[in-house]
């Protein structure tokens, strides 16, 4: 086995945690769909599950590519070896639990819509943050397939964000018509 260079190491921690975020998003979407009233709201986001699944994919391979694992864990791989039974258990309960517990948001369905929407443009930007530096360290040591990755995967979470946005303006005047008596709205 050949050992990897500490640019290929740097990398794979980046790309790893990238990973780990857009698999622990998959879940939160499903969650968010599921609850999701407003049609194109739901079309979106569903489209943007297999956008998300898609950049896993892609991220597991480049990261394959240089010479390592893809981990959902920050963990070094001796102690998520180690701990996978354990960790494999807590993230199922986890992942089971983020259903109820988004459900849980707000008092109306409106209102739902609103906080899960606040909380995707949210994640967006962490992913946002994750793909630039991703995509500036891969151009600082000459890996030009990394730094497209990174970029074009970027692109993917920045028009995300941009729909988010929007829509935020959207359920937030809903929100005062449904909730909010006429009299006290402009």
């Amino acid at each position: 086995m050949t050992e990897l260079q500490t640019r290929d190491v740097k990398l794979i921690q980046y790309l790893n945690e990238a990973y780990g975020k857009e698999k622990e998003l998959e879940t939160a979407l499903q969650a968010h769909i599921g609850m999701a009233v407003r049609d194109a709201y739901r079309k979106r986001l569903k489209e943007h599950l297999e956008e998300t699944k898609d950049h896993a994919r892609q991220l597991e391979r480049r990261i394959k590519k240089l010479g390592g694992k893809a981990e959902t864990s920050r963990l070094p791989s001796a102690v998520v070896e180690l701990a996978d039974a354990v960790q494999t258990g807590t993230k199922k309960a986890a992942a089971l639990a983020q259903g109820p517990l988004h459900a849980a948001r707000g008092l109306s369905p409106a209102e739902k819509q609103l906080k899960n929407a606040k909380t995707e443009y949210s994640e967006e930007h962490e992913e946002i943050a994750n793909y630039t530096a991703i995509e500036t360290l891969a151009e600082a040591v000459g890996d030009k397939e990394t730094a497209k990755l990174a970029r074009d995967i970027r692109l993917d979470e920045e028009r995300m964000a941009k729909f988010l946005a929007s829509q935020i303006a959207v359920m937030s005047k809903q929100l005062a018509r449904e909730e909010i008596p006429a009299d006290q709205r402009s």
